[in-house]
């Protein structure tokens, strides 16, 4: 966390093929920890009405900078799997596996001008463009697939 540094963080949750599913923004002086839970709340889980099911995310993925006990304990209450390297202990090499899907993801979102540089000065519209990225990023992925 730098206390002085200007601009803004995206926060980008995905699934295991890199798509887009939340998106958020966050001050570039905040740390990326109090973003995890607004994100992984955002999730809609989805409900089969012919089973009766829910389908929810089984497993996260993050880096050093999610390895903090109480959102470990925020993630186990909520039945989801928790894979972060832990501080200190664990390399963030074997990570690194799945690591690349969202590396790409964030790869995509930024390969669009509005969102590589911050042009717009209220984040609300900031988080619009980015949004709109995220959906033009799921589109293409359903023009490949139905092709």
């Amino acid at each position: 966390m730098d206390r002085g540094k200007p601009g803004s963080k995206m926060h980008v949750l995905s699934d295991a093929t890199g798509l887009p599913l939340v998106v958020g923004v966050t001050a570039a002086n905040t740390h990326d920890s109090q973003a995890l839970k607004p994100t992984v709340e955002g999730h809609q889980t989805r409900h089969d009405p012919h089973r009766g099911r829910h389908f929810k995310p089984q497993r996260l993925h993050a880096d050093k900078a999610y390895d903090i006990p109480h959102l470990r304990k925020w993630l186990r209450g909520k039945r989801i799997g928790i894979r972060i390297a832990r501080k200190g202990i664990e390399s963030s090499e074997r990570l690194g596996r799945r690591r690349w899907v969202i590396e790409r993801t964030m790869s995509w979102l930024t390969g669009y001008q509005r969102l590589n540089h911050r042009y717009e000065r209220h984040p609300r519209n900031y988080l619009a463009f980015l949004g709109l990225a995220a959906a033009l990023c799921c589109y293409k992925r359903l023009i490949r697939l139905t092709t």
